[in-house]
């Protein structure tokens, strides 16, 4: 005989609602299982995780393609990465292509200051030469030539700073007013140096001939 079955008998009410509870329960953990068994699972994610999306796939896919690449071979295509840089370099040297050239040579205001240079004649550029001359002609043993050669000597070295001093100043005017609201620090220094230097040993190549305005 069930309880509650006789009228004269009625159900405790604590009994009803712990049915009700144990019946909700069921019910879902019912559905749960259903919708479980109806989702698809990637066969590469783990359980218990989330499909993942595929450009995530796909990079993860890369990251395991690239990690197997050999320390023997990442160090040859480095050395081969460097040596077409070098390459690019030295031929931008050579043509004056602004992509290429190192980071001193870069920009307008270092392109106009190698042009103002090579537009002149410069004393410092005969340094080398005249050199060599002075020390040949203090090497032999003749007393006239020797001090003659000190005096040459000095001679070119006043000359070299007047020179270097009037190009300084000339250059830095221009660049003022040519570039007001660039970074010109260093501009007269490299121009300078640049100077120093025979014309056909530049680098990068002069661009403009001289007596060329630039």
């Amino acid at each position: 005989m069930r309880l509650g079955s006789n009228p004269g008998h009625p159900v405790p009410l604590g009994f009803v609602f712990r049915s009700r509870a144990k019946e909700e329960k069921a019910s879902a953990a019912d559905k749960a299982t259903v919708t479980d068994s109806k989702q698809t699972r990637h066969p590469e994610a783990p359980k218990g995780r989330p499909t993942p999306k595929r450009s995530v796939a796909q990079s993860q896919r890369r990251s395991v393609a690239n990690t197997t690449m050999t320390r023997k071979e990442a160090a040859k295509r480095q050395r081969e990465e460097r040596r077409a840089a070098l390459e690019r370099q030295r031929q931008a040297l050579a043509s004056g292509d602004e992509r290429y050239l190192p980071a001193r040579d870069k920009g307008p205001v270092r392109r106009f200051a190698r042009d103002f240079v090579d537009a002149r004649f410069n004393i410092a550029e005969y340094f080398l030469p005249m050199a060599v001359i002075i020390l040949v002609l203090s090497m032999i043993q003749v007393p006239q030539l020797q001090n003659a050669a000190l005096l040459l000597w000095l001679v070119v070295i006043v000359m070299i700073v007047l020179d270097s001093v009037v190009t300084g100043f000339r250059l830095k005017k221009r660049l003022a007013e040519r570039f007001p609201d660039d970074n010109r620090r260093g501009a007269v220094a490299y121009a300078l140096m640049r100077s120093l230097q025979m014309r056909r040993l530049r680098l990068p190549k002069p661009q403009v001939k001289r007596g060329e305005r630039p």
